[in-house]
């Protein structure tokens, strides 16, 4: 038996707001632009309780965006995206933590899809730039 697979690692348990602090600060970590959280949980037709949307300048940076935060949330949270998707082009990454759902846009994607707009009756928090 291999007593080091046996070993069970406690996993650390953040309440949902403490994960969006800590994905809002993974983002502003590589200046990440124009941070705007959205609460939809009052929202009858929402897929998620809060979208997390920000852009990069560049494809490097939205990568570098999306890549910090995975990082920060498994080493600091033991929390992994149940689901990834648009990191091979880094034009509109998607990360899905259950209760959250993170949007990194470049910006000229950011302005062409406008998901602000299409949740407009959602709670809105805007972050500083950093």
């Amino acid at each position: 038996m291999n007593t080091t697979a046996s070993k069970i690692t406690p996993q650390l348990k953040l309440s949902v707001d403490e994960l969006n602090d800590l994905i809002i600060d993974s983002i502003q970590d590589i200046k990440g632009i124009n941070v705007l959280k959205l609460d939809l949980k009052k929202l009858h037709d929402s897929p998620v309780d809060y979208f997390i949307i920000c852009e990069g300048e560049s494809h490097v940076q939205v990568r570098a965006i999306a890549e910090n935060i995975q990082r920060r949330l498994k080493q600091e949270a033991k929390t992994f995206a149940s689901n990834t998707e648009g990191m091979k082009n880094a034009y509109w990454v998607c990360l899905d933590y259950f209760h959250t759902v993170v949007h990194i846009f470049y910006h000229e994607a950011r302005k062409f899809y406008e998901l602000e707009e299409l949740w407009s009756d959602a709670s809105f928090t805007t972050y500083d730039n950093l």
